[in-house]
């Protein structure tokens, strides 16, 4: 899951909103993953001097008090951690945050597609390129313990500037140029 990448994101968040000193995290910390990405959130906030809020959410119904939450702590802006029930609620997520005037930074594409702000994270295509080669070689016989793990290696940055806009956020060019996918 890439625990650097949180940190990655939360770098990309500073970027846009220079003046960034408040973000909120999206937690699920029953969810095995969320640990080490919270550790790299954690510390990438305090090498960008940003105060984080965690904000555990384990139920979907508790969502609403969750961006209650962060708008009463003023919260400048949200990192939401790569968990299921998150994936699942992406559009509630990204209706609340644009409802809050909150910049939000996502693990997939996807929540770009939904109304988030921006995605940064693994390329879901091209993971699923890499997989049909293995499928392949075990299809041809070759034993699933003899072929090598691999990570990801193309990453994609995914810009929302309808939803920009919506929160009255400005995002610069130098942030846009990198974009893989920029929804207009």
């Amino acid at each position: 899951m890439h625990p650097d990448l949180s940190g990655k994101r939360l770098e990309l968040l500073k970027e846009v909103i220079p003046k960034l000193s408040r973000d909120a995290v999206l937690s699920n910390l029953p969810n095995p993953i969320i640990p080490p990405l919270l550790r790299e959130t954690e510390a990438a906030a305090r090498a960008l001097d940003i105060q984080l809020q965690v904000v555990e959410v384990r139920d979907p119904i508790e969502l609403d008090s969750a961006f209650g939450a962060m708008t009463r702590d003023r919260a400048g802006a949200l990192v939401v951690l790569p968990d299921r029930t998150f994936q699942n609620e992406r559009r509630r997520i990204a209706a609340l945050a644009a409802k809050g005037r909150l910049p939000t930074m996502y693990a997939w594409r996807e929540a770009v597609d939904d109304g988030g702000l921006m995605a940064y994270g693994a390329s879901v295509p091209d993971i699923l390129r890499r997989a049909a080669t293995y499928v392949d070689k075990i299809l041809r016989g070759t034993k699933p313990v003899d072929l090598p793990v691999e990570q990801p290696t193309k990453f994609e940055l995914a810009i929302n500037l309808k939803t920009a806009k919506q929160i009255g956020l400005t995002i610069p060019p130098s942030v846009l140029l990198r974009a893989d996918k920029v929804i207009k």
